[in-house]
């Protein structure tokens, strides 16, 4: 591309010969108004306001669509281009709002930075505004048309940028409008990505939620998802690749930030999807169920990607073979440190392994993920726990990781709680997951609301009780477990009880016979963590039961004993931007540090511990790697008739009655098919990020300007 000489308004230039004289301006920090104008979009000059004098042309030029030439000269500033400038601003201004405080998008709108700028027209219609009612139709965005200016950028944003060509000009009561080009958005193909949004100067279309405020960058708003998950996964990228069929790219995408792509898959609590824009529509995107089905095609091809350093000398203990510890252990591995995990119990995984049913996540996709992460040069020593984090640094260890977990499962001090047949989660769960059958009786009581109450309960079934119930403090919409896990619980005909509180546990001749609870109608929980309520009085209810089964929460197993500084529900305190513990060299994170959380929680965390542990060993900290290849997505996305109305598509699972009486596996995931239906339902919000933001007048006046503007 060559390039040629011009002087616009005195000051000679270089500029591009496929340059607009405004494009030119632009790159040289020279500022010519505009606003039907955008980098993204054909060039139109409607709005005309980037007109300027070109010597030996009569009148004025576009200068948005005008091309530069050799020797051009060029007046922005002239008497004439003025003139046109502040008549077009009075015809922009003859319909907007008085009361406009600019774009909330934005902070700021367009049109009234360029008033600003232009400063007094000498006219005065803004009296003459025609106030027009509010489009409300979408469900991501406001359309107020009484803001619109007619440039034109929505109309070509949808055509040009999209394909989908959902909005168009009418007359609507005699004055133009953009409106819906059909009778709906559903029928005009809308795909609801927000590019009209994005390039409306005014906020005439601006959105209803993700609204970017102050303090949020421009790539969380836009992308809630990702913004969503703990681990920051690149979710449109992994969804769209296998939409293409590109499933090895699309698990190398979440490899990318998690060792354990396909156990995610299968229990992950995707806070990704109650992040999702299509929830406002008609239901999150399924993501889990599309990682999971990439990441069982997964080849290994990644491998050739990813980063491995060379040998550092250094020596790092990790305590847990859990998802924190054995994410660590992968990472400083690569990083080049020699690497020994102590693990406690004969298996890794920690609560992956002993906390979930295999019904729900099998053992074999557990084990196979574990040895990719510990087929480097990472040593796991199984059966040894150990009681000093100290004396590992006495050992020689030049860093220690602690990610014990929250192994130890709660028992209220209920009256009875101490009997034959009670039952703490946490052990109960083990137990069944080392091969063992706990012994239980014919009518099962759960005590809690979350996932793993879900657990036991459903593993109680499994085992052979005939009756099984769930009591819990929240109702039922404020319960802790999954709506997916609850529907599936209540399919099998387990009883769940909201809004008790737990009383206590009845016993005869030394055995559990029965549970008393009574109904709150609100409850709270003080500074100390004690939950305070309100009872309705004369509720007492009494359960017959034979098992109880406490699942109200778990801490970590650890005392003073190992060495470390401990807080509220024993879990380890740590420094919240190194994660580095009381002592100097040992480093924490996961459940054992925040309190039982999830599993991409944990992987998260481990990865910000593990930079923070390389970086006390001496490295950059470094460990971000690119596994998948770059992707350039398309972004024509297309028209597609009722697009708002493809349901979210649901898993295959096996019916409640063929599955209530043994551990086999339950969810079985999606086919090929469902995985690329689900993945169309994908808005691929990450497009609109990758239009350019708009920018105003003072954003071209150099640093050193502006300075003296404002001094």
């Amino acid at each position: 591309m060559s390039q040629i000489k011009m002087i616009i308004d005195g000051k000679e230039i270089i500029a591009d010969e496929n340059q607009t004289i405004l494009e030119a301006a632009l790159a040289n920090k020279i500022y010519i108004p505009h606003l039907c104008y955008h980098e993204n979009l054909n060039h139109s000059g409607g709005c005309r306001l980037c007109v300027v004098e070109q010597e030996g042309v009569g009148g004025v030029v576009t200068s948005c669509s005008t091309k530069v030439a050799e020797g051009m000269v060029i007046h922005t500033k002239s008497d004439l281009a003025e003139k046109v400038r502040k008549l077009s601003v009075d015809l922009m201004f003859k319909t907007h709002p008085s009361e406009c405080t600019g774009c909330p998008k934005y902070g700021k709108c367009q049109l009234m930075s360029i008033s600003q700028y232009i400063g007094d027209t000498g006219r005065s219609l803004r009296d003459l505004k025609i106030r027009i009612g509010a489009d409300e139709s979408n469900p991501l965005i406001h359309h107020e048309m009484y803001r619109c200016i007619l440039c034109g950028r929505c109309v070509r944003a949808c055509d040009e940028m999209r394909g989908v060509g959902a909005l168009k000009y009418d007359k609507v009561n005699g004055r133009l409008q953009v409106v819906v080009n059909g009778s709906s958005l559903s029928e005009a193909g809308c795909r609801f990505c927000g590019a009209c949004v994005e390039v409306c100067p005014t906020g005439s279309i601006r959105d209803k939620v993700g609204v970017i405020k102050e303090g949020v960058s421009r790539e969380k708003a836009l992308v809630p998802c990702i913004d969503g998950c703990p681990a920051n996964i690149n979710i449109p990228k992994y969804v769209r690749y296998l939409r293409e069929g590109k499933y090895t790219e699309a698990a190398a995408t979440v490899r990318e930030k998690a060792p354990f792509p396909e156990a995610l898959g299968y229990i992950c609590t995707h806070d990704c999807e109650l992040a999702c824009r299509r929830n406002h529509i008609n239901g999150a995107v399924s993501i889990r169920n599309i990682k999971r089905y990439a990441a069982s095609q997964d080849d290994g091809s990644w491998k050739v990607h990813s980063f491995q350093k060379p040998e550092t000398g250094k020596k790092a203990a990790v305590v847990g073979a859990g998802p924190a510890g054995l994410t660590a252990a992968y990472y400083l591995s690569k990083l080049g440190h020699e690497v020994v995990v102590f693990e406690k119990l004969p298996q890794a995984g920690g609560q992956m392994a002993y906390g979930i049913p295999s019904y729900r996540l099998p053992r074999e996709v557990i084990q196979k993920e574990v040895a990719e992460v510990t087929s480097g040069r990472v040593k796991v020593e199984y059966n040894s726990p150990v009681t000093s984090a100290k004396d590992l640094l006495e050992q020689g260890y030049d860093a220690v990781f602690v990610a014990i977990g929250t192994h130890e499962g709660l028992r209220l001090p209920l009256e009875g709680n101490d009997l034959k047949g009670v039952y703490i989660n946490t052990e109960f769960l083990r137990e069944i997951n080392l091969g063992n059958h706990p012994e239980i009786g014919e009518r099962v009581v759960v005590l809690g609301g979350g996932n793993v109450a879900v657990d036991c309960a459903g593993s109680a079934l499994r085992l052979g009780a005939k009756e099984v119930h769930m009591v819990c403090l929240e109702a039922e919409d404020s319960m802790r477990a999954s709506e997916e896990e609850v529907a599936w619980t209540k399919e099998e005909g387990i009883q769940i009880h909201n809004s008790k509180n737990f009383e206590r546990i009845v016993g005869e001749d030394g055995k559990v016979a029965g549970f008393e609870m009574t109904s709150v109608k609100s409850f709270y929980f003080d500074e100390t963590g004690k939950a305070v309520l309100d009872k309705v009085p004369d509720s007492l209810e009494t359960i017959d039961a034979d098992t109880i089964i406490f699942a109200i929460g778990q801490r970590p197993a650890v005392t003073e004993e190992f060495g470390l500084k401990l807080g509220r529900g024993n879990r380890i305190e740590v420094d919240e931007k190194t994660t580095q513990t009381s002592i100097p060299g040992i480093f924490a994170a996961g459940d054992a540090v925040t309190g039982t959380a999830s599993v991409i929680k944990a992987i998260a965390a481990a990865r910000k511990a593990v930079s923070q542990m390389d970086i006390y060993l001496g490295g950059d900290g470094y460990i971000e790697e690119q596994l998948a290849s770059v992707q350039e997505p398309e972004g024509r996305i297309g028209n597609w008739k009722h697009y708002a109305e493809l349901e979210r598509t649901e898993p295959n699972v096996a019916s409640a009655e063929s599955r209530c009486h043994n551990f086999d596996l339950m969810d079985f995931g999606f086919d090929a098919d469902k995985a690329h239906c689900e993945a169309d339902r994908c808005l691929q919000c990450d497009l609109r990020a990758r239009i350019a933001p708009q920018r105003f007048w003072n954003d071209y006046i150099p640093t050193e300007s502006k300075e003296v503007q404002n001094g």
